[in-house]
């Protein structure tokens, strides 16, 4: 039996190690990664057993999805909760807009979920990619930051912008956006942190990926990236050069990268799980997993996201991305909810999830999916709503709606016979009513959220929207 000494310097130590009581947030967001490229959600042939184990482990959506099939307005959505016709970004920011004297905040006066876990007494950090705007910069809400400027850059012996200070790295970047964020948990282990962990893996370049990630893939036949016939809208050429996508296509080199890039980023992961776990922050840490957007590899004839044809497409493997919840002794393991959910809803469930009062904002229309983590099943209606640019879509659970501008042609699909989206049936006298009826729901949807038609949607935005006109691999700096 305990002494009464023995009793109270127990209770001290206990005392010491919780100090932080309120729940800890570490969110990590991939770009570019469909949700088909892990091997938990199907493809064998990825290795990526830290994530597959967070997902086994907690909560594992089978049907999450990006709003936008870009990053930078894809990211804003994350982080407002706002469609890109609110949050004013319609497409990737050019070099121009990221980094630099011409740079611009693109979130200044808008709410944002680091500001709202900042003013409740988090301390909020950022590592990785940010790609929205003012990149080297601390931002609103966070005290901690650590950036590469800019949407893509090369793998090894990059610059980071960390706290406002110029860090040239050697090594590989996605080693030290883990780096910084093991450091950032480790500086704030005694009180609320929130962790935005933003790896640029699997996104292009595939110019280098450390041995120790390739291993795994020496032997594949890569059957998850299928050798499909070029899509007819596949983009070739932009600003007359050939498009970049075009030379990875069909590469087993470019399957390679790709897969490998992956295990990257999952090795990282588990180096985040294991710098919580020897810090006793495990169990008091909500672990979110997920993606920008999705990506193909050859799936539809196509290799990239919703701005590798011309027009903009929206095939679910451009916005069907991972989503996964882990809270130990929180969130039940073994579970997959098959609840539709976009990134527009990740804001609410946050706060909801954490007890923390939402502010409220009345461009904000997303929904919580707290609930079908924690053991409730929340009404909820399977519809989501999609938007870039000139493109609207609105997906139910058998059919999906995407709308154009008068330039460009419209599509409907009926997933319940077709789920690859293979055959447009928009046009075919059978799907006549329900054309109708997807159609106006989908314009009633974005009139109550306050856009403009889709006709103008280039009034949403003041951004840079020219062609790319940068090199792949180089960043807004000039540097690598």
């Amino acid at each position: 039996m305990l002494t009464r000494r023995e009793w109270l310097a127990g209770s001290a130590v206990a005392a010491t190690h919780k100090i932080n009581v309120k729940t800890n947030v570490v969110f990590i967001i991939t770009d570019d990664h469909g949700a088909w490229a892990l091997n938990s959600y199907g493809c064998r042939d990825i290795h990526s057993p830290n994530i597959d184990r967070l997902g086994g482990e907690g909560a594992r959506f089978t049907r999450g999805y990006a709003c936008t099939p870009v990053c930078s307005p894809s990211r804003m959505t994350y982080m407002t909760g706002r469609l890109p016709s609110h949050h004013g970004l319609q497409d990737y920011l050019e070099n121009e807009d990221s980094f630099g004297p011409t740079s611009r905040d693109f979130l200044a006066g808008q709410p944002t979920m680091a500001e709202t876990l900042a003013n409740n007494g988090y301390t909020v950090g950022m590592s990785g990619k940010w790609h929205m705007g003012h990149d080297a910069q601390l931002h609103k809400g966070f005290s901690y930051w650590a950036c590469v400027p800019g949407g893509a850059s090369l793998y090894k012996d990059v610059v980071f912008y960390k706290n406002g200070q110029r860090t040239p790295t050697v090594g590989y970047k996605d080693d030290f956006v883990g780096d910084y964020g093991i450091e950032f948990i480790e500086a704030n282990r005694d009180k609320p942190f929130f962790l935005y962990l933003a790896f640029f893996g699997p996104h292009v370049p595939y110019n280098y990926q450390p041995e120790k990630y390739r291993q795994f893939y020496t032997d594949s036949k890569f059957p998850c990236m299928p050798d499909e016939p070029m899509h007819p809208w596949h983009v070739k050429t932009m600003n007359g050069k050939p498009f970049f996508a075009l030379e990875d296509f069909y590469n087993r080199n470019s399957k390679w990268g790709y897969s490998a890039l992956v295990s990257g980023v999952d090795a990282n992961v588990g180096r985040i799980v294991d710098a919580l776990e020897r810090l006793g922050l495990r169990q008091n840490t909500l672990i979110v997993f997920t993606a920008d957007q999705g990506h193909n590899c050859g799936h539809h004839g196509i290799w990239g996201k919703g701005n590798s044809t011309l027009p903009i497409n929206m095939y679910d493997t451009s916005l069907h991305i991972p989503l996964i919840w882990n809270h130990p002794g929180r969130i039940k393991g073994g579970q997959t909810p098959d609840a539709m959910v976009s990134s527009y809803d990740l804001y609410p469930a946050i706060l909801d999830y954490l007890g923390v009062a939402d502010p409220g904002d009345p461009q904000r229309f997303g929904r919580s999916y707290a609930g079908f983590v924690q053991g409730r099943r929340p009404k909820w209606k399977n519809e989501l709503y999609f938007e870039y640019q000139y493109v609207r879509g609105l997906r139910t659970e058998n059919l999906k709606y995407i709308e154009r501008t008068k330039e460009w042609p419209s599509e409907m699909y009926d997933l319940e016979t077709d789920p690859g989206e293979l055959k447009n049936v928009i046009d075919d006298p059978k799907h006549a009513r329900e054309r109708a009826a997807l159609q106006a729901r989908l314009h009633d949807y974005f009139k109550r959220a306050g856009a403009p038609p889709i006709e103008q949607w280039r009034s949403t935005t003041t951004q840079h929207l020219s062609v790319y006109t940068g090199a792949m691999g180089q960043s807004p700096t000039g540097e690598k």
